[in-house]
């Protein structure tokens, strides 16, 4: 199982935020480079980075820091935020990104989906599942949409997506759990590999993680724990590294 440090930029800073509330932000850093280099030299073998700006359709400069990463970091990155078009992805691709994610155009135009897979391959195309609630929401988890997770996962999995990011929007930023209930449902039924998000604040909740794994759930994107020094970067590579089994928890059974 992977970790994904993550680095959320806005207005060129790293931020997070409670629940995805552009109002309730906690700024962790001036530069998003910086971060990403300490990740990089303690470990991390994914780095996951948020336009947070091109979510909330604001134009500024962190695109430039986005490639300043690409360029400066020896760690494959997976890039969300704004990328609302299939040139949005090209060009995204084309500064070195890895893979994107793809949140709100997978909702209002899933064509865009299907044509990215097709051109790139499913292995660099992600969909990000925001939700409240079982509820979708996009455009910077400000617009709900009434679609329910599962019925939107399988809808993109018919278009060729292999692999998902879920977030449960309630839980992001609090440290107080991630829904492994609802993780390892969506994992289960579908059959697509899940990455898990919202919520992460200790050791223990990786292990929750862990123990649906085998459904299918094959990382987890942590923040707000990381930044606050609940636990390092490494303990938590350490943990995911050890032998099925080891160091094994309940979930929590909440959904």
């Amino acid at each position: 199982m992977h970790i994904f440090p993550a680095i959320d930029i806005r207005h060129g800073r790293c931020v997070r935020l409670l629940k995805g509330d552009p109002n309730a932000e906690t700024v962790y850093g001036d530069n998003p480079v910086e971060m990403a280099q300490r990740w990089a030299r303690e470990g991390a073998e994914w780095l996951h980075v948020v336009n947070l700006d091109g979510a909330f359709g604001e134009a500024t400069a962190t695109v430039d820091a986005v490639k300043a990463i690409v360029r400066t970091v020896d760690v494959p990155v997976q890039l969300g935020g704004g990328l609302r078009t299939f040139e949005d992805i090209a060009e995204a691709l084309d500064w070195g990104v890895a893979r994107v994610i793809l949140g709100t155009v997978a909702v209002t135009n899933p064509d865009v989906v299907s044509r990215a897979v097709e051109a790139f391959g499913a292995e660099r195309i992600v969909v990000g599942i925001d939700a409240r609630d079982r509820v979708v929401a996009t455009h910077g988890w400000q617009q709900e949409t009434g679609l329910d997770i599962i019925a939107l996962a399988m809808s993109m999995k018919q278009r060729g997506v292999e692999r998902i990011i879920y977030t449960d929007i309630t839980r992001d930023g609090t440290l107080q759990g991630p829904n492994v209930a609802r993780t390892g449902e969506l994992a289960h039924l579908t059959k697509l590999r899940v990455i898990a998000s919202g919520g992460i604040g200790s050791l223990d909740h990786i292990r929750q993680i862990r123990w649906i794994e085998p459904y299918g759930v094959e990382g987890v994107i942590v923040g707000k724990a990381l930044y606050e020094g609940a636990f390092s970067l490494r303990e938590a590579l350490d943990l995911v590294r050890a032998a099925p089994g080891e160091h094994a928890a309940e979930p929590n059974g909440e959904g």
